[in-house]
């Protein structure tokens, strides 16, 4: 294939991907909806809930690295649209469950463990594909995207799941959702996943088939230990998602019990992260790769940092309920925009620097790093928010996380992943 035509299917696999992506985030929000709202009216029990989200969470952390390994192992369509098709699968038996008897919790918390299963060796397999579907010049754009269908999906999901709760039964939310993932897996089916694949002759493709599953593993964490750039961005997502939880537990119990804030304007105060993501997604779409991306995510992080402290401060003070609204909408937002500088730079990176034989394991190590705090986060802040004041809460994690950043990012590092940034160039690069 010609490289007009390569560029021709590239242009068709990014806005397919946009597209494939809200519709399938769009039904997941919706699915996700209405089972937190079916619980939560089923059981009344907020413990019920949790173990949902748990449940959600478990199989991610376990199955992401072997996810990695197929990924590297098998044709990634396959992975792709195979573990979409587990994910239809499950939800229609689910669904299917449902009119011959009645929806039940055990029900419910196996199809989310079967479902948290499917999507991780779909989500996996997908991301690391990223850089042969589209040309590394719009790789930017084509992680712009993602954020882009994310934030649609997570507006568009609650308002929509919020409208149908309550008006029609749970069988229509299982039915969109299964609607919707049949969308998304036709979509995907028409992308070529090779269109950009490079060839590798190297020592580690010729014997992967030769390893065994056990040591073809363990060479995707060996290949992450010697890449000390990759090994720093793991590390630091793996403890910022660890004290970035302190917001998630922390907001909506900030909001809700000590400033008493009405349920609508903490809604809409929540709905100011996506409209963030929207914003600066939009912004990276148009714009071309950026230059020194570690630079870039190191800024963010420590912004984002600062932030989580600025949660504190109105709690020293006696303000309105619409000076509060404004403030925590503000920050939600920048929240938000922040993510983006984040994650996409790092994204690009990563699909850019690893090579092809190892993308799979390194991406399902990713996930798996960035997941496993989830669930300690979780835990922790649930106890610490019980029994500490808030604000100081937020601002020690605040303070922890910028030395997390200012440790694991440092120079040397920076210096290694953008070795043309010269020693006194790189100072004011940082300073900026």
């Amino acid at each position: 294939m010609n490289d007009q035509l390569k560029h021709k299917k590239a242009t068709y696999h990014l806005y397919t991907f946009l597209v494939s992506k809200i519709i399938g985030s769009l039904g997941s929000h919706v699915y996700a909806f209405g089972i937190s709202m079916y619980i939560l009216s089923l059981t009344g029990s907020s413990l019920s809930f949790a173990t949902n989200i748990l449940l959600s969470y478990l199989p991610r952390i376990i199955i992401s690295p072997f996810a990695g390994l197929l990924s590297d192992r098998f044709p990634r369509k396959w992975l792709v649209l195979g573990g979409q098709a587990g994910v239809i699968l499950s939800v229609s038996i689910l669904l299917i469950y449902t009119y011959t008897f009645e929806l039940s919790l055990i029900a419910i918390y196996c199809v989310t463990i079967f479902n948290s299963i499917f999507s991780t060796f779909s989500s996996v397999a997908f991301t690391s594909s990223i850089a042969n579907l589209v040309n590394e010049e719009r790789l930017q754009k084509a992680m712009s995207f993602n954020q882009l269908s994310m934030s649609i999906s997570g507006i568009g999901g609650p308002i929509v799941g919020g409208m149908l709760f309550g008006f029609v039964s749970m069988e229509i939310f299982l039915l969109t959702f299964i609607i919707a993932a049949i969308v998304t897996l036709t979509l995907e089916s028409t992308m070529n996943f090779k269109l950009y694949q490079k060839e590798t002759s190297t020592p580690a493709t010729n014997s992967t088939e030769k390893e065994s599953m056990l040591e073809s593993l363990k060479a995707g964490f060996t290949y992450v230990k010697d890449k000390r750039v990759i090994r720093s961005i793991l590390w630091t997502a793996l403890w910022l998602n660890l004290f970035f939880t302190s917001v998630n537990i922390g907001f909506g119990f900030i909001l809700l019990t000590i400033l008493k804030l009405d349920p609508r304007l903490i809604g809409i105060t929540e709905a100011g992260g996506a409209i963030g993501i929207l914003i600066t997604s939009i912004y990276f779409a148009s714009r071309s790769n950026v230059k020194y991306p570690l630079v870039v995510v190191k800024r963010s992080t420590l912004m984002t940092s600062f932030l989580v402290i600025s949660l504190a401060f109105p709690l020293f003070f006696d303000f309105s309920s619409t000076v509060y609204f404004i403030y925590y909408f503000i920050v939600m937002v920048l929240f938000g925009g922040f993510g983006v500088i984040t994650n996409t730079p790092i994204g690009v990176m990563l699909q850019v620097s690893i090579d092809e034989e190892y993308r799979g394991r390194v991406f399902g190590i990713v996930e798996m790093m960035a997941m496993s705090m989830m669930p300690v986060g979780t835990l922790l802040f649930g106890v610490l928010y019980d029994v500490l004041p808030a604000q100081w809460i937020l601002i020690v994690s605040g303070c922890i996380l910028i030395g997390i950043v200012f440790t694991l990012l440092r120079p040397s590092v920076l210096k290694m992943a953008h070795p043309e940034l010269e020693e006194k160039t790189l100072e004011p690069v940082l300073e900026k």
